[in-house]
C-alpha cells in the first residue's frame, strides 16, 4: 500500500497535505494524533470510500480490504448472522467458484481441462491466502474472544447495544481475514479480557494491518511502526520501533528543539555584538591622514568594516525574522499551600456514610495530604459518582463529606456552558489578571498554538475541549487533584507529558482510569469499587 502525494480538505480545512507513506505485507502500523487531525479520514481514503483531493492512493492487496470504522455500519433489521455472512460474502464466493470448478474439471479434457486447472490454481491462491478454510472457526474464536458468545445468532441487529455491536463489527473484520486490515478505534466497548485476545490475534496476522488507536499498551504490544498524523502542518510523520521509539523519537526531537532554540540566542547576542562593535568603529570615525598611501590603506580598512556592518546587520535581521521558539515547559501541576507533600500527615478529602441512591454506598473514604489514590472497577461500579461526591458537584442522598478549599477537578466528560465564548476567553474566565498575560500563560502550556485562541468554544473538538479543562487545571494551583479519566481524547504523547507532571505533583490526588499504561505505572493506593461499594 503507497500514499503517494496525498492532499485532502474537508470543506474548508485542510487536513492532509503532500503525504508520502508506505506499508509493506506483514507490518502492524499503529495511527496516533490529536482528535480531528485526520486519522479516520485517512483510512477512509485508504478504503476506497473517499477520494482525496490530489494524489494516489495505491492498493494491492489479492487477499481483500477489510474495514472497520468507529460505528459499525450495521443493518439494523439484518440479524447476528446475516451479519457474519454478509462479512464472509466474498470468502463464500470464492468456495461457490471452487465447487463449481471442481465440478466443471470432472468433465472436461484437454485445453478445456488444462484451463480450468489454471482458474482453480488461481482460485485456490486467492482462498488460501485468506485461510478461508478456517473462517468458521474464526467467526466462534471472535465471537468468544470479544465475549459475544452468549449472543442469540438470531438476534436482531437492532436489539444490540452500541457496544455490542462495536464488538460485532469488529468480529465481521477478523473473521474475513483480509490482507489488509483498517481498524479505526476497535479498542472502543471492549474489557481487559478482550483486549488481550485482540492484541493477541492481530499479532499472529499474516496480512498488513492500520489500526487508529489511543491506547498506548495496545500500540507497544501490536504495532511495528507509528504513523503521527500532524494536525499543525497535515503531514504524517512515520516512527519505527513500535511505541517504544515513538517515545524515544518524541524525547530526541525536544532534545534537538531546545538545543536549536540555545543556538539561536547564542547566535543573535553573537551578531548583537558583532553589530554594536562594528558601529562603534564607524562612529570613531576615519583619523586623518595626509599621506596618500596610508590614506588608501584607510579607506579600505573603512570599507571593510562597512561590510563586517552590513553583513551582521542582515544577519541580525534574518535571525530576528525567524526566531526559534522556546520549547513548552514541561507540563507541571502545583498545591497551593506549602508542605503540600506532607503524606499522611492530615486529611484532605473524605467521605463518611455517604450514599447515593442505586449508585454508591460509601461508610469511609479518606484522602491524606499527598496522597495518591487510583479507584478502578467495572464501567457502572459507582465510580464517576464517588469522585462527583467527594468534589461536591453531586450532592449526596445522605452522608457528609469534607474537601479542601482549593481542589481541581476534571470531570469524565467537558460540558459546553458559553459556546461562543473564544478558546481565550474561556480559560481567563473568572481569573484576575490581563488579557495577555492570561494569552501567554496559555500558549506557554504548549497546548494549543496562537492560530487556536479565536476560536468559539461551541466549534472546538472533543479533544480540544480537554486540553482547555487541563489548561485550567494547570494553570490554578490546587492542594486536591480529581481526575476522571484523564486520558480520554488525549493523544498518546499528551498522556505521557500528563503522567510525567502528574509523578511531580505534591499535592493529594484522586484519579479514576481504564488507562491500562497509568494503571501499570501508578504508585500509590488503588481502591477498587464494585457495585457502589469499597472492596477491599
Amino acid at each position: 500500500m503507497v500514499l503517494d502525494d496525498i492532499q485532502h480538505s474537508l470543506g474548508t480545512r485542510r487536513l492532509l497535505d503532500g503525504v508520502h507513506q508506505s506499508v509493506t505485507l506483514g507490518e502492524r502500523i499503529g495511527v496516533i494524533g490529536e482528535n480531528g487531525s485526520g486519522k479516520s479520514t485517512l483510512l477512509r481514503l485508504i478504503a476506497g470510500l473517499d477520494k482525496p483531493d490530489g494524489g494516489r492512493v495505491l492498493v494491492h492487496a489479492p487477499g481483500g480490504t477489510g474495514y472497520l470504522p468507529q460505528t459499525p455500519e450495521l443493518a439494523p433489521d439484518d440479524t447476528v448472522r446475516d451479519a457474519i455472512d454478509h462479512a464472509l460474502a466474498e470468502l463464500r464466493a470464492l468456495e461457490d467458484e471452487l465447487r463449481r470448478c471442481e465440478a466443471a474439471m470432472a468433465e472436461a479434457d484437454g485445453d478445456e481441462l488444462e484451463a480450468l486447472l489454471a482458474a482453480y490454481g488461481d482460485l485456490m491462491e486467492a482462498f488460501e491466502a485468506r485461510d478461508g478454510y478456517a473462517a468458521d472457526a474464526r467467526v466462534q474464536a471472535a465471537m468468544h474472544g470479544l465475549g459475544l458468545a452468549s449472543v442469540d445468532s438470531t438476534r436482531r441487529l437492532a436489539s444490540l447495544s452500541g457496544g455490542e455491536q462495536a464488538r460485532l463489527g469488529l468480529a465481521c473484520v477478523l473473521a474475513a481475514a483480509p490482507q489488509l486490515m483498517l481498524l479505526d478505534e476497535p479498542t472502543n466497548h471492549l474489557d481487559r479480557d478482550a483486549l488481550e485476545w485482540l492484541e493477541e490475534h492481530l499479532r499472529s496476522h499474516r496480512g498488513s494491518i492500520l489500526v487508529v488507536s489511543h491506547d498506548r499498551v495496545f500500540l507497544e504490544r501490536v504495532a511495528t511502526a507509528l504513523w503521527d498524523v500532524d494536525a499543525e502542518r497535515h503531514t504524517v510523520h512515520r516512527h519505527g520501533g513500535g511505541y517504544a521509539g515513538y517515545v524515544k523519537a518524541k524525547a530526541t526531537l525536544r532534545l534537538r528543539w531546545e538545543q536549536q532554540h540555545q543556538e539561536w540566542k547564542e547566535d543573535l547576542a553573537r551578531q548583537r555584538e558583532l553589530t554594536r562593535a562594528a558601529a562603534d568603529n564607524m562612529a570613531a570615525g576615519p583619523r586623518a591622514n595626509t599621506d596618500r598611501t596610508n590614506g588608501r590603506h584607510q579607506r579600505s580598512v573603512e570599507k571593510q568594516i562597512s561590510a563586517r556592518v552590513r553583513n551582521a546587520k542582515e544577519r541580525l535581521r534574518r535571525l530576528e525574522e525567524n526566531p526559534v521558539p522556546r520549547p513548552p515547559k514541561p507540563m507541571r501541576f502545583a498545591p497551593r499551600i506549602k508542605g503540600g507533600d506532607s503524606t499522611g500527615t492530615s486529611v484532605v478529602a473524605g467521605l463518611y456514610q455517604v450514599e447515593v441512591a442505586q449508585r454508591l454506598q460509601v461508610p469511609d473514604f479518606e484522602v491524606s495530604a499527598g496522597e495518591r489514590v487510583l479507584i478502578t472497577g467495572p464501567n457502572g461500579a459507582g465510580k464517576s459518582t464517588l469522585l462527583r461526591v467527594l468534589v461536591g458537584d453531586l450532592e449526596p442522598d445522605r452522608g457528609t463529606g469534607t474537601r479542601p478549599a482549593s481542589t481541581g477537578w476534571l470531570p469524565q466528560e467537558t460540558p459546553v456552558t458559553a459556546p461562543g465564548l473564544s478558546l481565550l476567553d474561556a480559560f481567563r474566565e473568572g481569573l484576575p489578571g490581563d488579557l495577555e498575560a492570561h494569552r501567554g500563560a496559555l500558549l506557554g502550556l504548549g497546548l494549543f498554538r496562537p492560530s487556536d485562541l479565536a476560536t468559539a468554544v461551541g466549534g472546538l473538538s472533543v479533544g480540544q475541549r480537554r486540553r482547555l479543562a487541563l489548561a485550567r487545571l494547570l494553570h490554578e494551583p490546587a492542594d486536591l487533584l480529581v481526575l476522571d479519566e484523564p486520558t480520554n481524547h488525549l493523544s498518546p504523547a499528551l498522556v505521557e507529558d500528563l503522567e510525567e507532571a502528574l509523578s511531580h505533583y505534591r499535592g493529594a490526588l484522586v484519579v479514576v482510569s481504564h488507562d491500562r499504561m497509568l494503571e501499570r505505572r501508578f504508585s500509590g493506593r488503588t481502591v477498587r469499587l464494585e457495585n457502589g461499594s469499597i472492596r477491599g
